[in-house]
């Protein structure tokens, strides 16, 4: 079905709004439910589509993101599809080099070391030139999804990214991109002012191409405290959602809901609740009475089961989400995993997964 570059325009009428709807904060019949990371390698049609190919080829061609998209959804009844990409794909719009080393995960070839490193960066980046190939995938995925589910576009935020850039891969401290924070505040402020700037634009041109809601990862949250949280990751989460909003409107385009997910920053619930998204999704490390009553009653929340209860057997699946279901309540609730999917999980504890949210919050519905 991935075939035809169609234009962004005509797309198939949506059948299935539960996600859409619960986002924006309206009724829905059952509790919709994605998960993050379910185009991945946990399903044997993706390892065999993924191959031949390179990590960062296969997110270069359109066809493969549309196919990786759907395969999950040709297996389960999700709510919604997310586009196969990855957040690194900014970095490399920026003119640094991103290679998948196998064993190790994303590694930069040349990291940030020093502050003028920045001005090897692009300093205006053309998202349409660098990253059209996301576009095409997304307007692509949207007709060939037929109006099943709505197709979510994602951007990593700036502090993740900015960590990425500075450590060359993943850290278990972050020390070398903390100390940037710490010892050179203003040029960090720049290197997070220049990604916000290209992310915004990066998120509106995914509207533009068909994306129906927004998400932001600020994946790395949780090495940050209270205090450089609130100055050098918050206020950018802030801007974007003001300013992806404020384009949004004055290219006449979708207002589309935005979710923001800052892993391990329970500290800054209540700030996220506040900073101009729709959707707060949680990671497994906060009850969800907690997270309802530091984030109020005017936000959708999304999450939270702990990834590793698919390792569970399928009827304790069962319980820890009626449990999940019934702490949440099944309105103004998307439900997820408190993280992305891990590789070697069993599909058919993911269908588990997902047919328990549906049967349970449409029982909890009725009664």
């Amino acid at each position: 079905t991935c075939s035809l570059l169609r234009s962004p325009k005509g797309f198939p009428k949506l059948k299935n709004d539960t996600f859409l709807r619960a986002a924006r904060g309206e009724e829905t019949e059952h509790t919709p439910v994605w998960c993050m990371r379910q185009a991945g390698r946990y399903l044997p049609e993706f390892r065999e589509t993924r191959a031949t190919q390179d990590f960062f080829a296969t997110c270069r061609s359109p066809k493969l993101c549309c196919e990786l998209t759907l395969q999950p959804l040709r297996r389960f009844p999700l709510d919604a599809a997310i586009i196969f990409s990855d957040i690194l794909v900014v970095p490399q719009a920026l003119g640094m080099e991103v290679v998948m080393v196998p064993g190790k995960g994303p590694t930069f070839t040349e990291p940030l070391k020093e502050v003028e490193d920045l001005l090897k960066l692009r300093q205006k980046v053309d998202v349409t030139a660098e990253l059209g190939y996301v576009f095409q995938a997304i307007t692509l995925t949207r007709h060939s999804l037929e109006g099943r589910v709505p197709l979510i576009g994602f951007s990593g935020a700036p502090w993740t990214l900015m960590s990425y850039m500075i450590e060359g891969g993943g850290s278990s401290t972050m020390a070398k991109a903390k100390s940037w924070l710490y010892r050179h505040p203003e040029a960090s402020h720049r290197l997070l002012r220049l990604l916000a700037d290209v992310i915004t634009d990066y998120l509106v041109g995914q509207v533009a191409a068909g994306a129906q809601a927004l998400q932001l990862f600020e994946s790395h949250a949780g090495h940050l405290g209270p205090e450089l949280f609130q100055d050098f990751a918050l206020p950018y989460i802030r801007d974007i959602a003001r300013a992806v909003k404020s384009k949004l409107k004055e290219e006449a385009l979708p207002l589309v809901p935005m979710i923001i997910f800052a892993k391990d920053a329970h500290y800054a619930l209540h700030d996220l609740a506040q900073a101009g998204y729709e959707v707060v999704g949680l990671d497994w490390t906060i009850r969800p009475q907690e997270a309802r009553a530091q984030t109020g009653k005017n936000v959708t929340l999304q999450g939270n089961l702990d990834p590793c209860a698919l390792y569970a057997p399928k009827e304790k699946i069962g319980e820890l989400v009626k449990k999940m279901l019934e702490g949440f309540g099944t309105q103004r609730y998307i439900a997820n995993l408190g993280h992305g999917l891990y590789p070697d999980m069993n599909p058919e504890h993911v269908g588990a997964f997902v047919e328990a949210v549906h049967a349970h919050s449409r029982h909890i519905n009725k009664h």
